[in-house]
């Protein structure tokens, strides 16, 4: 019997062994997307504790305690950092089953080198020997990214950010590339036309530009994209319900700013003209510097009202949604198609209904430009878990080309979420070595490693011109 998260853990045949502990284990992470705070790198933070670094801002673990039944006092209420990671602990031994177990105690292994179970009884123990290591110069942010072998990190920022942090980093000569990715959800969000007024305010202040009309928003928004890219930015990424697709034209998208901009409200149908012309728009402006758009559709935000008020958005109450997705996708990567303005593309789902739907459409777009142009997404969210990650990968094969797949993604919030990497990769092997095993690949190490190092590494490197420069 194999031991909990020993040297074979998820590597359930030799072939598997050696792909992932020959050809992955040591591969470089290009973390191409992710939600790390930028001024935390450029501060070298330490943090305090484990609450502080592993916790704070963690809705995967905030939904597990709350199922536990732990009151709101010890996830983001008031209580001790010491109390919240007690009834974290807790509920450690309640998540069996669920990749949350798996996770934190990859976490604990890498990079504190602790291979105790964590519980209840464990818990006082476990803070005090992490918080001694956090308290060290060796668990900076910095040598927490060197540790986990990243290479590149790229944060996930809005057009009116003025990117200090990045720059910070560049003039202090880190190692690691941590690169600006280009995030224009709130240059759209007409819905509220009160907060869309206040963004463009400070967009506009930003890009010295008085935005009174729709052409001048477009020229705020040149400018930052190209401010954006001076400071190394080559992707953009939006967090969208769906792919947005009504019939418009000029007249609309115009009209329906100086409607915003007078103040008043809009309907659903004008709300959902002007983001399907913008989003036309950001992605001519993509192609046009050769980035790389990113799209990740699905999620159903903000589901409980009451503690919206009370919490704020992204604190645990999204979910999965079931929007149309074929239709839409195809009339937008048509009509930049049609336009020659179709650039690299990734697309991340979060309801595993739309897997083969998504690889589908994706591969009516591949023109023989680039090697993998056209990318279905690795498992996102709900799906970063061992059975979206296979399912996700054997779709993929199924009805695409998984050897130019790009590969894992953070998209955390934590500097600890580096082993969902180590993760994903063992899951990979897995499912190779047993196509080996079984007689349904060859058992060429030269080729099926090879094809394990440019998923985990070279793909990346290649695809997003990080190294252009």
């Amino acid at each position: 019997m194999k031991k909990f998260l020993d040297e074979y853990f998820l590597l359930e045949t030799k072939t598997a062994e050696i792909l992932y502990h020959e050809h992955a284990k040591d591969m470089p992470i290009i973390d191409y997307h992710c939600h790390l705070p930028p001024d935390e790198i450029a501060q070298d933070k330490q943090f305090e504790n484990l609450t502080q670094i592993w916790l704070k801002g963690d809705h995967y673990k905030w939904r597990a305690m709350r199922a536990n039944g732990i009151p709101e006092k010890f996830i983001t209420g008031a209580a001790s950092d010491s109390e919240k990671f007690q009834k974290w602990a807790e509920t450690v031994p309640y998540t069996l089953r669920n990749p949350l177990y798996h996770w934190t105690h990859l976490e604990l292994r890498k990079p504190f080198g602790i291979t105790k179970i964590l519980n209840g009884d464990s818990a006082a123990e476990i803070y005090e020997q992490a918080g001694w290591m956090l308290n060290t110069a060796d668990f900076s942010t910095r040598n927490m990214l060197r540790k986990m072998n990243v290479e590149v990190v790229c944060t996930t920022d809005d057009p009116a950010d003025s990117l200090e942090h990045h720059k910070k980093v560049r003039r202090d000569g880190f190692e690691i590339k941590m690169l600006p990715a280009w995030r224009p959800d709130r240059a759209m969000a007409v819905e509220n036309t009160d907060k869309y007024n206040v963004y463009l305010a400070s967009l506009a202040e930003v890009s010295d530009t008085d935005i009174n009309s729709f052409e001048k928003l477009l020229e705020a928004l040149r400018k930052r994209h190209d401010f954006f890219h001076d400071n190394g930015c080559r992707l953009s990424d939006h967090g969208i319900e769906t792919i947005y697709a009504a019939e418009y034209n000029q007249k609309d998208l115009e009209q329906i700013f100086g409607k915003v901009r007078s103040g008043k409200k809009l309907a659903e149908d004008e709300i959902l003209k002007f983001k399907s012309g913008m989003l036309i728009i950001f992605a001519m402006m993509d192609h046009d510097k050769g980035w790389t758009q990113q799209f990740h559709i699905g999620a159903i935000r903000n589901n409980n009202s009451r503690m919206l008020k009370l919490l704020g958005p992204d604190t645990g109450y999204d979910s999965i949604g079931d929007f149309e997705v074929a239709r839409p996708m195809s009339k937008f990567l048509d009509r930049l198609e049609q336009m020659e303005k179709l650039t690299r593309t990734i697309v991340y789902n979060l309801n595993p209904r739309d897997n083969e739907l998504i690889a589908t459409m994706l591969y009516n777009f591949n023109d023989g430009s680039t090697p993998g142009k056209m990318q279905f997404g690795s498992g996102w969210w709900f799906l970063d878990q061992k059975m979206g990650m296979e399912k996700q990968m054997n779709d993929l094969s199924l009805l695409g080309l998984l050897s130019h797949f790009v590969g894992m993604l953070t998209d955390s919030r934590s500097f600890l979420s580096y082993p969902r990497h180590e993760y994903f990769r063992r899951i990979l092997c897995n499912l190779l070595g047993h196509d080996v095993e079984n007689g349904l690949i060859p058992d060429d190490m030269d080729l099926i490693g090879k094809m394990v190092e440019n998923i985990c590494y070279f793909n990346a490197r290649n695809y997003f011109g990080f190294y252009a420069d």
